[in-house]
């Protein structure tokens, strides 16, 4: 193969000395069958994939990012109780509630319980309307859990459908005394009457007046009691009707008392539940705290509780949410847990997600978001809630679970409870969004959780497996196609495509995707100088290229698609040559570490394997060689860049040349160009890199076709070097060394250079050395002799004293039952049977005879008899 362009130059019988450059098989083969049978000649090339460092912190949003800090939510906040929304964690009855012309009794003592008193209105003094406004926000505080204080006050034993009723009652009647104290002070104050959270952390200066607050609300909460309790009399709730309404709208929404309640429930909330809350107003110790909260969500899933049609799930929220303000990871992420099981939706779905972010961005809270299960929870979430309505809510759950998918043990368990199918499933809803919708900007965020978690996921066999039954390959293009301008969301879906490329099925499945060329192409385009997008996309085509000949030509025949390659050639080796030029101004050395090329180098290494895999197609490869553009790029880099500084890049472009050079076409930029590659190539051949010195002496095998690089073989002495590789004691390099001299002794002028460098030993070694298990080799040392010897007049001084160990060793080999009696099975037998009878055996045959008809008679001794 090696000597396939050689075939007409000459034309002479075989019964004449004949060069082996025309090969002996009674059919020319095609060149589909000569580029599948040539071993070495037209190879493709393998690479590492891209590095991706791992980011120093967990962020929503990595370094990297191309999104501004003023466009994207944020990755750090502050979460407090005022955080969540009471009237949210309620089912709504679409009733909207009037105001309530109602005027709170404030008792003052003990004494005159009956006596009203008029508030008095604040003091001008700014300052002593915020240290009042403290005092009765801790107050507020202390009495807007009533239906747990009371619970103390009232046996559980004592008519349980009273306390049912009453408890909501005392807290919305307390609420309303403090709004209305409160009302001038809200302009002055951010109060929120609610929560109390923005002045949770003030104190009075006037402890005196807090106690007689406290004190205050103690006898306030009795008489609310004692109120309430006349409205439950017998005969009075049928009486007074409109007492009847109030009452509902007290306990907050109407859905709330339409809840059915089974004695067994009731009796469940009070002797289980119930105790449990107490606990949690009252401890102050966080390890106690979470204790607590592990029993309750415990106690909660044995009574059934978790959802929206818990009756009593707006008091039980509200405990929890007070706690959120504690600091502790441990005790938050039980919470996160009890919360998220109840159902909740809009403002406290967000909070809670939310919270279980924050949680999981801390990579020392694995282990116990791995012991409680919040994944769970979270993937609960990502399938139930409504994309559009809670899209902020589902980008911090998913936030979550992009940080936990960086532990290995939470990874296995997202595969192993479908989080692969639920992120395809809502890759489908995001793609439905076009982009004129109001939501299609926000969703961008969203996408990148889905997608930073979806590359974690690709390193899982199972997930991968997933990925391809699954038809993600079309997804992931329809947000390629649609997400265009989004290079956050572009670069991780190539990241995905990157790692799942390297595996055989998915290639297939990619490559099957015919849009997939042309959105590469143009994300190639639009993101030219964005080094870390381009390298993985150049990597994914070159993993396409490396064994599928359709997605070659496929790629190929894009619109320009060889011309986008050649621009980036020329982006990132213009970029290559300007550091260089910096590093060389500055007296550095040019590379503290050759084994790690640069960024610039890392994209021509991979753009150019693309190419080299490209060339294996027939009519592409023909087209590449004609390319003068693409030769004279590659030419270059052998010119300016030392295989001691990047040895993957040189040998890379050496191979590529290697490759173009095979194919004879009109115009041929390589044939233009040879003697100057020649140049380059004999740096390489020098240097100390076995590795650049094979890949140079294999050019030389296909160049060394041509007149003018053989003369430059022998006037370089390159011929030397050559001959001295054939003691390597290594199949591939000998067989591209016998390439060479194969070559050379086409010209009659140049055989005698085998005999004085000592060649024809070397080749009868190698042959002894790898025939029986190499005929292709075998087959290349016989061509090469028989060009040898083709003006022989005698054997022994044509093959010197290696003649007679060259019959024993054709006449063996030529041997049937001794050559192929090997251990090789199925088709590797029946390969090495067909090479050895088509390829080795005429050819050995022929120069078996020429020796023996060549070789002088020895005259036969005479016997003495005794």
């Amino acid at each position: 193969l090696l000597c396939r362009g050689m075939q007409a130059s000459q034309n002479k019988n075989m019964e004449k000395a004949e060069a082996f450059y025309r090969l002996s098989v009674p059919k020319q083969k095609t060149s589909p069958e000569m580029i599948n049978e040539g071993r070495n000649v037209l190879r493709t090339l393998r690479t590492q994939r891209p590095f991706t460092p791992t980011e120093d912190r967990r962020k929503l949003f990595g370094s990297a990012s191309s999104r501004a800090p003023q466009n994207r939510p944020p990755s750090v906040f502050s979460l407090h109780a005022s955080s969540f929304d009471l009237a949210e964690s309620r089912p709504v009855s679409g009733v909207r509630l009037s105001p309530l012309d109602y005027k709170p009794i404030l008792v003052t003592s003990s004494k005159d319980e009956d006596s009203s008193v008029s508030l008095p209105m604040p003091t001008v003094d700014a300052a002593e309307l915020r240290k009042v406004s403290s005092a009765r926000a801790q107050l507020f505080r202390r009495t807007s859990q009533g239906d747990v204080l009371l619970s103390k006050m009232v046996p559980p034993d004592q008519n349980e459908e009273k306390l049912d009723s009453e408890e909501p009652a005392v807290m919305s009647n307390l609420c309303r005394t403090n709004d209305n104290c409160l009302a001038e002070q809200r302009a002055y104050t951010p109060f929120n009457d609610e929560s109390g959270q923005s002045i949770s952390n003030e104190h009075s200066d006037t402890p005196e007046r807090e106690d007689v607050l406290k004190g205050t609300a103690g006898k306030l909460l009795f008489q609310l009691k004692g109120e309430s309790d006349q409205m439950k009399k017998p005969g009075k709730v049928s009486s007074q009707p409109r007492n009847a309404g109030w009452k509902r709208r007290l306990t907050g929404l109407e859905d709330d008392t339409r809840i059915d309640e089974s004695e067994e429930e009731k009796s469940f909330w009070h002797v289980k539940v119930l105790p449990i809350l107490n606990e949690l107003e009252s401890e102050d110790n966080v390890e106690s705290l979470r204790l607590a909260c592990t029993k309750l969500y415990q106690v909660l899933n044995e009574g059934n509780m978790f959802g929206k049609r818990f009756k009593r799930r707006s008091m039980l929220l509200k405990t929890l949410y007070k706690l959120v303000d504690i600091d502790s990871d441990p005790l938050c992420l039980k919470l996160a847990k009890i919360i998220l099981s109840m159902k909740v939706d809009g403002k406290n779905l967000l909070g809670v997600c939310k919270l279980a972010f924050k949680i999981c961005r801390n990579e020392k809270n694995d282990c116990i978001v791995q012991n409680d299960r919040l994944l769970d929870c979270l993937l609960e979430v990502l399938r139930t809630e409504d994309l559009q309505k809670n899209n902020e809510a589902l980008l911090y759950c998913l936030g979550a679970i992009k940080f936990m998918s960086g532990n290995a043990v939470l990874l296995n368990e997202m595969v192993n409870k479908g989080a692969v199918e639920m992120l395809l499933q809502l890759m489908k809803q995001i793609n439905n969004i076009k982009e004129n919708d109001t939501h299609f900007s926000s969703l961008g965020h969203l996408l990148v959780q889905l997608t930073a978690t979806l590359r974690n996921l690709a390193d899982l066999p199972q997930a991968r497996c997933q990925l391809v039954c699954t038809a993600a390959v079309s997804e992931l293009c329809v947000v390629l196609e649609q997400r265009m301008n989004d290079k956050d969301v572009c670069t991780y879906i190539v990241r995905i495509f990157s790692k799942l490329s390297s595996y055989s099925d998915f290639c297939a499945a990619l490559a099957d995707c015919s849009r997939c060329y042309i959105l590469f192409l143009a994300l190639l385009n639009k993101h030219q100088k964005q080094q870390d997008l381009v390298v993985r996309i150049i990597f994914i085509l070159g993993n396409l290229t490396a064994k599928n000949n359709q997605a070659r030509e496929q790629f190929f025949k894009e619109k320009g698609s060889v011309n986008t390659l050649i621009s980036i050639f020329q982006t990132y080796y213009e970029l290559d040559l300007n550091a260089e030029k910096c590093c060389r101004e500055r007296g550095r050395e040019e590379k503290k570490n050759p084994k790690h090329p640069s960024e610039a180098e890392d994209v021509l290494i991979k753009l150019i394997r693309v190419l080299a895999n490209l060339s294996i197609h027939p009519s592409v490869g023909a087209a590449l060689a004609a390319s003068h553009r693409v030769v004279e790029l590659l030419g270059t880099v052998l010119e300016y860049k030392s295989i001691e500084v990047c040895e993957e890049l040189v040998i890379n472009a050496a191979t590529t040349i290697n490759n173009l050079s095979f194919y004879k076409v009109k115009s041929s930029a390589v044939q233009d160009k040879k003697l100057h590659i020649a140049e380059m190539l004999l740096k390489l051949l020098m240097s100390n890199n076995m590795d650049g010195v094979v890949e140079a002496v294999r050019v030389f095998g296909n160049l060394s076709q041509y007149h003018e690089i053989c003369d430059f073989i022998v006037q370089k002495k390159i011929h030397r070097f050559v001959i001295a590789l054939l003691d390597a004691k290594n199949e591939d390099v000998c067989f591209s060394a016998c390439g060479v001299l194969l070559n050379l002794t086409v010209d009659k002028d140049k055989r005698a250079l085998l005999m004085e460098e000592g060649a024809i030993g070397k080749l009868v070694d190698c042959l002894r050395d790898f025939g029986p298990a190499d005929w292709q080799l075998a087959c290349l040392i016989c061509k090469t002799l028989w060009n040898y010897s083709e003006n022989i007049t005698n054997a022994a001084s044509c093959f010197g004293e290696d003649t007679d160990t060259l019959l024993l060793l054709l006449t063996s080999l030529l041997d049937e039952e001794l050559a192929l009696n090997c251990s090789l099975d199925g088709d590797w037998r029946d390969y090495h049977r067909l090479y050895w009878e088509r390829e080795f055996k005429p050819v050995a045959a022929k120069l078996l005879d020429r020796i023996q008809t060549h070789r002088p008679v020895v005259p036969s001794e005479t016997i003495t008899a005794f």
